[in-house]
């Protein structure tokens, strides 16, 4: 991979963590503000938790999509980006555009998925 290539994935995923990053800090702060807006029935109650626990899933969701990015950003430090951690292959240029922080090629991500490795 060429130096202009590895430095332009970078930016993509630096600037994909930041924009994850901001998204995190919004979920939580409207995580906070659900409910809190004056004296609720048992209906208020029940879909402020509701929409209070789906915005912290969100998040959890989040914090592991900043982690599989820090996790490709360390794999394009180490020379390893771009090769599929299961069958060690090259993952397809278009998966990679279209989710840079692949971890696996199509192939190997079913198959993880499927039987759970």
């Amino acid at each position: 991979m060429e130096e202009l290539q590895i430095a332009e994935i970078r930016e993509r995923l630096l600037q994909m963590r930041r924009e994850m990053t901001r998204e995190v800090q919004q979920s939580r702060e409207a995580s906070r503000e659900i409910g809190q807006d004056g004296v609720a029935d048992i209906g208020d109650m029940s879909a402020s938790t509701y929409a209070r626990d789906v915005l912290l899933n969100l998040s959890e969701n989040q914090r592991q999509r900043i982690r599989d990015i820090d996790a490709a950003i360390d794999r394009l430090d180490q020379g390893e980006y771009g090769i599929c951690l299961r069958c060690e292959e090259e993952i397809e240029p278009r998966r990679l555009e279209v989710r840079p922080f692949s971890r696996y090629c199509v192939e190997c991500k079913t198959e993880v998925e499927k039987f759970g490795e």
